[in-house]
């Protein structure tokens, strides 16, 4: 089994993808067989070739599929036509079977599969439900990390909130008391100034004979 690859798909890639689906589409073959082909070419899994021609490659070539039936509608018929007018040819021959144990009956577009086919795709499936399920696991692992992460940067935000907070009140309480000083010592510079200009004022008094007198 070809092992799957972890690089992306070129354009080259895409472009031998949809020529051998095409042809497959265009001889009676299946999609399968056109997917196992391809993996075998680019050196990928038919189940990767598949995911990648339904979700990419396939819109690209909607056109070019239905001409592709088309031909495979008038190929079928054609072959019919050639089977009525040769009575004598085995009823055998009515069916084709391709290298790949795919059968198809004529005139119809129903396809059956063969068991090794049918293993195959289920193996490579496997192979990417594997590699899924780890890249799964490994997102989970990340995403888990990532909240833990996230939960940690979440109590780190509180607790410096909080400090911030108490470093504020703190501020406005020291500010208040800052400006209450500054209040008080206002107010005792200028009580030390009257009380020095009260004390260099002279004093005088009236005796009894109406003379002011000093007052030491």
């Amino acid at each position: 089994m070809t092992a799957v690859r972890q690089d992306a798909w070129s354009p080259d890639d895409d472009l031998i993808l949809a020529e051998v689906t095409l042809r497959h589409i265009r001889e009676g073959s299946t999609q399968l067989a056109a997917f196992e082909e391809v993996g075998e070419r680019i050196g990928r899994t038919s189940a990767a070739c598949g995911f990648r021609w339904n979700s990419c490659v396939r819109k690209r070539y909607e056109d070019a599929i239905q001409i592709a039936k088309q031909q495979r509608q008038k190929r079928n018929y054609l072959k019919k036509q050639t089977i009525v007018a040769t009575p004598h040819v085995s009823s055998i021959a009515v069916f084709e079977t391709d290298e790949r144990g795919f059968k198809q009956e004529s005139g119809t577009i129903e396809e059956g599969l063969s068991v090794d086919a049918v293993i195959r795709f289920l193996r490579g499936w496997k192979t990417t439900y594997q590699d899924l399920t780890r890249q799964i696991k490994w997102f989970e692992k990340e995403l888990k990390e990532k909240e833990d992460e996230l939960y940690r940067l979440r109590d780190q935000n509180e607790r410096l909130s909080k400090e911030v907070n108490n470093v504020q009140t703190d501020y406005r309480a020291v500010n208040d008391d800052y400006k209450t000083l500054i209040q008080i010592m206002d107010r005792a510079r200028r009580l030390t100034v009257l009380t020095n200009e009260d004390e260099a004022k002279p004093r005088f008094k009236m005796d009894a004979n109406g003379n002011l007198e000093r007052i030491e």
